[in-house]
Formats: C-alpha cells, sequence, structure tokens
C-alpha cells in the first residue's frame, strides 16, 4: 500500500522534490554543525588570502578537488586557459592534501580545508564566499571546460536586462576515463522535466551571483539522490530565470560505476 501511494505521489508530482523533502527531514541535523564549520573556515582561510581580501573579478570560478592531482591540473589549466581573462580561480581542497604544483598565474588561489568533510554543498559554498564577483562558475577536478565556455555564458548573462537570464548551462560533452566520447548532454531547461530526471549539474552552470546561489549543507552519503547540483538549480531556478545554452562547452568524464547516474539512459529527455 505505502508503495503504492508513492508511485502515486511520485506520477504526480515528481519523485525529485520528493526525495529532496524526505532528505531535510532526515538529514536537517547534519546542516546545523556544517554552517558552523563553513563559517569558520571562510573566516580562517580569509586571514590567508593576499591582504586578508576576497580577490575580485568578472567571474569566480570554484575548482573543487580531493586527491586527484593529474585531474586537477588538467581542471585549473583549462579554467586559466578561457578567452574571459578576467578572473579570479579559487581551488578549494577538501581536506585531501598533497596538491600538485599549479601555475604560477596571480588569479589562481588555492586554499585546504582544515580535514576532509566529503560535503560538497559546503566546500563549494567556502570558494564563492572566499570570491567577490558578479559572476559564478564551478568546476570539478575530474572534468575540464573548452577554452570559450566562460565567453558563451556571459555573453547570454550579459545580454540586455530585459532578454537575459540569471543563470545559464551549457552542454556537456561527456567522455570515458581514455577521453572517448560517449554522447553530448544537451537537454533544454524545463522545471517540470527536472522533476523527474536529474540532468542539471554545476560543471556547466554559470550564475549571476546572488543570496540565493548557495549549495545544500545537508550531508549527503554516496546513496542520498538528488545530490547537490540538482537541487542547487532546482531550487535557483524557482525564483531566477535559468537558460540552457546546446553549445557543447565542457568536457565531463563519466563514471561507469556511478550509484546515481545511468550512463546507460539516451542523452536527449
Amino acid at each position: 500500500m505505502i508503495r503504492l501511494v508513492k508511485r502515486q505521489l511520485r506520477a504526480r508530482y515528481g519523485w525529485l522534490p520528493l526525495e529532496e523533502m524526505r532528505n531535510k527531514v532526515m538529514l536537517g541535523h547534519t546542516a546545523i554543525g556544517l554552517r558552523r564549520f563553513e563559517d569558520s573556515e571562510v573566516r580562517r582561510l580569509l586571514a590567508t588570502l593576499p591582504g586578508g581580501r576576497r580577490p575580485a573579478a568578472r567571474v569566480a570560478t570554484v575548482v573543487l578537488t580531493y586527491k586527484r592531482p593529474d585531474g586537477l591540473q588538467r581542471a585549473v589549466e583549462s579554467v586559466l586557459a578561457q578567452t574571459v581573462r578576467d578572473q579570479v580561480v579559487i581551488v578549494v581542497d577538501d581536506g585531501g592534501g598533497g596538491l600538485p604544483e599549479l601555475p604560477a598565474d596571480p588569479r589562481l588561489h588555492v586554499v585546504s580545508l582544515r580535514h576532509n568533510i566529503n560535503v560538497l554543498g559546503v566546500s563549494r559554498n567556502i570558494g564563492m564566499r572566499l570570491t567577490d564577483s558578479p559572476f559564478v562558475a564551478f568546476l570539478d577536478d575530474d572534468n575540464a571546460w573548452h577554452s570559450n565556455h566562460l565567453e558563451v555564458a556571459l555573453a547570454k548573462l550579459e545580454e540586455p536586462a530585459e532578454s537575459r537570464p540569471d543563470a545559464v548551462y551549457t552542454a556537456m560533452r561527456r567522455v570515458t576515463p581514455d577521453g572517448e566520447e560517449r554522447d553530448v548532454l544537451s537537454v533544454p531547461f524545463d522545471r517540470k522535466l527536472a522533476w523527474e530526471r536529474c540532468f542539471l549539474d554545476s560543471n556547466p552552470f554559470v550564475a549571476r551571483r546572488s543570496r540565493d546561489l548557495r549549495f545544500s549543507r545537508l550531508r549527503r552519503k554516496s546513496s542520498v539522490a538528488p545530490k547537490e547540483d540538482w537541487e542547487l538549480i532546482y531550487r535557483f531556478s524557482k525564483k531566477h530565470r535559468v537558460e540552457h545554452i546546446p553549445s557543447a562547452t565542457v568536457d565531463y568524464v563519466v563514471n561507469p560505476n556511478s550509484y546515481w547516474t545511468n550512463w546507460e539512459a539516451p542523452a536527449q529527455p
């Protein structure tokens, strides 16, 4: 009977929001301590930045890393190679240690959390709060951008006020670990479709900075769905306009053993 009711609710309202409601009830208590940790780390790490000030630029890119030195080097190089030069790049090491030697670029700043927390939302929030910029972008250490990623996104975000969105996400070229293209994920934004399918990801996402632009602080284990990326964009789209750009500007590495993503599913809805 309970399973039947769940199926009926999911059919009517979509299953991702229902799962997220359950997460808030079951995991809401975890956000209290994580918010304190986030605030404490922002204060501590801000003091380590030049002049104790948040670096400012047209766009801030937050690169999250944990024990992937080779991937991190590739990710950072792809960010620094952007045709948009006016940016600040902040690498947030989730307490992994052993960071590789990164390019000596004045736009690049590297911070390490005092210990590993394995909560992607908190680590990304810290990166955002350590920067000052009109726009924010995100990249994980196993992925890479094409050199025009920020240029394509900002061209849309900086259109005249009456037509511009508050956030955009480009198409993703999904590749295997050896670099072979698997498919291209390009799904126009539709909030109703997002109720049912997890096609929203932070790696191609660029947004205008606002108070609503913050990731969930719930402690989500690998078995918990949906993930922080979906939650942020879905919630942000309630009050802000989000658009899709069909140009593929991100190389996203597919993990064949992923718990959450069904890589056998077609790229298009």
